[in-house]
């Protein structure tokens, strides 16, 4: 399983966020930094694509770790929660396994 760690403590806001998830997910320089844009490169995990570092196998999965995830702010998490049941709908959609777990530390 390939595993992305973000540091909870250090995202106080939807910018820092993003600025993390850039840097750990290796999203594109042209990332616009918004959720539209998180759910888009996380929709390619098992493509050829590069809107990550990561490529996923058939059946792999990317555990997004968030550390210290309490102190984040609870409405941030809950999107994220929400938007990662909705990428792993969409694999599904396709005849694929869900691709993200999210584990909250």
């Amino acid at each position: 399983m390939a595993i992305a760690t973000l540091n909870g403590a250090a995202i106080g806001d939807e910018a820092a966020f993003h600025a993390a998830c850039q840097a750990e997910l290796g999203f594109p320089s042209g990332y616009s930094g918004t959720i539209d844009a998180w759910v888009d490169c996380l929709s390619y995990l098992r493509d050829d694509d590069n809107m990550t570092r990561f490529k996923l196998k058939p059946n792999e999965v990317l555990e997004i770790v968030i550390t210290d995830a309490k102190k984040m702010p609870a409405d941030l998490l809950e999107e994220i929660s929400f938007c990662v049941g909705g990428i792993n709908e969409r694999y599904e959609d396709y005849g694929e396994k869900p691709a993200l777990k999210l584990t909250l530390r």
